[in-house]
């Protein structure tokens, strides 16, 4: 779980991961340099973190940005998958089972996804995005034609190792790896809901100008694959 001044959420973030029906789940929380009470408020659960998990760690240090404090916490990563979670976003209960089942069940997969449903800053349930089950290709995500949501990734350890991590100062990290993990293995997404997906005034996804900018930056990684022309257009 990475962190930056998400008071409010954070505990609700935390607590989702303490009450996965799977056991063997090691938690690691990087905040990254807030402004507010984000580490007081992660501190006030250090003691049931400590008693629910296998392995915890938590770190505050001076903002250096999301793709960075990624990559520090791939380092830490002792487990076998890895599971970015906004400090913002609930998982159900069962998500880390069912996923863990899924890449035990097919090595080919090298990341996998499910369907949210939306809330608001309060927790109230304005909506939800049922994805279709289906294998995406390079292509496909390239070209948007795909439905990942970021609260329901788990992704293989060692293939998101393999990618190099990402990149320091990515606007759109997600849609990158999701890029380079394509290249490497099989992109699963099936239709159960796994996560709650928090939508609030400070979602990069509300910059539009923002999103433009990020997109075009991903792209300039990409130029030397045959879908660059198409997916600029």
């Amino acid at each position: 779980i990475p962190c930056y001044n998400h008071e409010q959420f954070v505990q609700d973030s935390i607590q989702s991961v303490i009450d996965q029906d799977y056991e063997n789940i090691e938690l690691i929380i990087i905040d990254d340099g807030s402004k507010d009470n984000s580490v007081s408020k992660i501190q006030e659960m250090i003691a049931a973190c400590k008693e629910r998990f296998v392995r915890f760690e938590f770190r505050y240090r001076d903002n250096i940005g999301l793709s960075s404090t990624l990559n520090e916490a791939l380092e830490w990563c002792e487990g076998e998958y890895f599971c970015g979670l906004a400090s913002d976003d609930i998982v159900i209960d069962k998500k880390v089972s069912n996923q863990v089942k899924i890449m035990e069940e097919n090595n080919k997969i090298v990341a996998t996804f499910g369907s949210v449903k939306y809330i608001n800053e309060h927790g109230d349930i304005t909506g939800r995005n049922d994805t279709p089950e289906k294998l995406y290709t390079f292509s496909d995500i390239i070209n948007h034609k795909h439905n990942l949501q970021a609260p329901t990734q788990m992704i293989r350890a060692s293939a998101l190792k393999k990618t190099g991590g990402y990149i320091s100062g990515m606007i759109l990290e997600d849609w990158y790896m999701w890029l380079k993990l394509s290249m490497i293995g099989d992109i699963y997404c099936q239709s159960d809901i796994l996560s709650l997906y928090r939508r609030h005034s400070s979602n990069t996804t509300n910059d539009l100008e923002l999103m433009h900018e990020g997109r075009l930056q991903v792209l300039g990684y990409f130029k030397d694959t045959e879908d660059y022309e198409t997916a600029m257009k």
